[in-house]
């Protein structure tokens, strides 16, 4: 019997065993829209920093990322990405399954979003090379640059990493351990409809982490190096609200 999406991002999982600050969770890697816009999703229901958060990343088409979050900046995504935000809004983030493959996001009163989660023959087969793996191999970067060099072109995404640097300074490495598409059915921020799903001009990044050229949506293990005032740039930018 088949797991569906829901049953994948809701099954309990231990935090790696590995050096440095770890989450577990799910993922709407990136989606980017014909647009311009790009939305990701990060639902961490597991962390070392922190307790569990919920975060939507949005980048309008001049560049500018926001990201939304339930965590406060140095407990969540923004702790790793801050240098190259616009700006970050504390406040209320969901995403509820409302199928076993359909998810209803929300961030506040600005990001209204739902998706479509599917396998297809590409994401079945990563998933499937995923799991013939060693538990050892995913926590090898080596390996890991390895299978995003391969995953990238299998996948239509163009470049992947899964191992870098993030905009503040840490080192980064991620693990997708299941994986399928996903496709927009709607999606609003801030009173804009962003259209229809569709590969950026130029694919975008933030650091080392390429955002997919077609939204993914994975469950994910991922570690970063420990945060030192000294060597990384601070989790807030210039534009941090609350709201």
């Amino acid at each position: 019997m088949k797991t569906t999406p829901q049953e994948a991002a809701e099954e309990p999982r231990a935090l790696p065993q590995v050096a440095g600050e770890r989450f577990t969770g799910y993922a709407v890697i990136g989606a980017p829209f014909a647009s311009g816009h790009c939305l990701a999703l990060r639902r961490f229901t597991a962390g070392s920093v922190g307790p569990a958060f919920t975060a939507v990343w949005h980048r309008d088409p001049q560049g500018h990322w926001t990201v939304y979050s339930d965590a406060a900046p140095e407990h969540g995504c923004a702790r790793y990405l801050g240098a190259a935000l616009t700006r970050t809004v504390r406040t209320d983030v969901a995403a509820e399954w409302t199928g076993p493959s359909r998810l209803h996001i929300t961030a506040g009163d600005d990001v209204v979003w739902d998706v479509r989660v599917s396998s297809s023959p590409a994401t079945t087969l990563a998933t499937l090379a995923g799991r013939l793996l060693p538990g050892g191999a995913w926590h090898n970067p080596a390996v890991l640059a390895a299978v995003a060099r391969v995953a990238g072109p299998v996948l239509g995404a163009g470049r992947i990493r899964l191992t870098g640097d993030v905009p503040n300074g840490q080192w980064f490495r991620a693990a997708p351990r299941r994986l399928w598409s996903a496709r927009t059915l709607a999606a609003v921020v801030g009173g804009v409809d962003l259209g229809a799903d569709g590969p950026l001009p130029e694919q975008e990044r933030l650091g080392d982490f390429r955002i997919p050229q077609r939204a993914l949506f994975a469950t994910v293990d991922a570690w970063f190096e420990p945060f030192d005032p000294l060597r990384h740039a601070p989790a807030s930018p210039g534009g941090a609200l609350t709201c």
